[in-house]
């Protein structure tokens, strides 16, 4: 083979790899283009699903609010005793009274625009928390205490405080009690307390510290505890304070002196509102139901006689309140005047205590439900 073919050879075998490896490589580059071009899409498609799943979990859970199930259906489905008195006290008549029913209403007139909006659901301590959870009630007033268990364990959110209690026990004076008594005194006493609530754990713990030996007696319903005292068969009851002072304004047989005892109470019960976990924007409104009794009661003393006046010529912040410039309610999912309705229709915190709970004997001045420039805890959040 002579120099000149193999030189040709040569040539045409550089030209031959120079054309696979530049083939090779835009074939690379085509194939890097369509991986990255690929990628973006499917990087999109996954925004866009998650955008759509986004959407999709938002939509369910406006459409499962709270809030929406109540305005769609009308009523306020509100869970209550009906035989606290004070607190929620079903009348001969089937009307509810108490400080709990009133903040029932108080809620219906602030969602709905009409206090009367509401059904009372009557619940017995066992039921009432199984009801919030299943969503057979939108909202428990059942003098219940705010504790960590129910708040854990239970599943439950609480509101804030509408009364500050405490556990006291309830003796007849013709069987050696007075108010000076103390716990250690009941030592051999037949005691009768509602099933599943607080005020067994506590009576039972405090028992155990005090190394007496009482019979606990247990009833679903508060009412038979206090015909079990009436009876005989109790020789103490005991409960909230609150609770008591009302059986005995209501209850005590002519001829016969009941005592509450001992002077400081044996428990912290913090009672107010009780609601589902897991909706905010429900949490917010019967929060600020609360409050906003409080703010117009304490803050500037504007009751359902005076919204109008205080609307028009009030400080900013009850302005605010009321449904005028700058309010926040339309932002919660409200009408602007959720809280005039609120106050106009059932009152500021003060009428709704002295309505309720002046007739049986007791008072905020003193206590621990006075405003919070008065010694009291009653304090409100600033509406702003």
């Amino acid at each position: 083979m002579t120099k000149t073919l193999w030189r040709l050879l040569a040539l045409l075998f550089a030209v031959t790899v120079f054309a696979a490896a530049c083939g090779s490589s835009e074939e690379a580059e085509d194939a890097s283009e369509t991986t990255e071009e690929d990628g973006d899409t499917a990087e999109e498609s996954a925004d866009e699903e998650a955008e759509e799943t986004e959407a999709e979990d938002v939509e369910l859970t406006q459409d499962g609010s709270i809030l929406a199930t109540v305005q769609d259906r009308g009523v306020l489905k509100c869970g209550v005793s009906g035989a606290a008195v004070a607190f929620s006290f079903t009348q001969a008549d089937g009307s509810v009274t108490g400080i709990d029913a009133d903040y029932c209403r108080a809620v219906a007139a602030a969602v709905l625009g009409d206090a009367e909006a509401v059904e009372f659901v009557p619940l017995t301590a066992a039921e009432r928390f199984t009801a919030v959870s299943t969503g057979d009630v939108d909202l428990l007033m059942r003098n219940s205490t705010w504790t960590q268990s129910r708040d854990t364990d239970v599943g439950m959110d609480f509101g804030p405080t509408t009364y500050y209690d405490g556990q006291q026990l309830m003796a007849r004076a013709s069987d050696g009690f007075s108010a000076a008594s103390e716990v250690s005194e009941i030592d051999g006493a037949t005691v009768c307390t509602n099933a599943g609530t607080t005020t067994e754990t506590n009576i039972s713990e405090l028992a155990g510290v005090l190394g007496i030996t009482i019979t606990l007696n247990t009833f679903e319903d508060f009412n038979i505890v206090t015909d079990s005292f009436i009876d005989g068969t109790c020789d103490i009851i005991t409960t909230d304070g609150s609770g008591l002072v009302g059986r005995k304004a209501e209850q005590q047989p002519e001829g016969e002196e009941w005592v509450i005892f001992p002077s400081t109470p044996i428990s912290k019960e913090p009672l107010g509102p009780v609601y589902a976990q897991n909706d905010s924007q429900w949490a917010d409104i019967v929060n600020w139901t609360v409050y906003a009794t409080v703010i117009a009661a304490d803050d500037y003393g504007v009751g359902s006689a005076d919204v109008d006046d205080a609307l028009a010529n009030g400080a900013p912040e009850m302005v605010r309140l009321l449904g005028g410039e700058g309010e926040l309610q339309t932002a919660m999912g409200l009408s602007a005047d959720a809280f005039y309705q609120t106050i106009s229709q059932v009152g500021n915190y003060q009428e709704i205590f002295d309505k309720n709970l002046n007739p049986v004997g007791l008072e905020r001045a003193g206590s621990a439900n006075a405003a919070w420039t008065e010694g009291g805890l009653m304090y409100a959040p600033p509406a702003r």
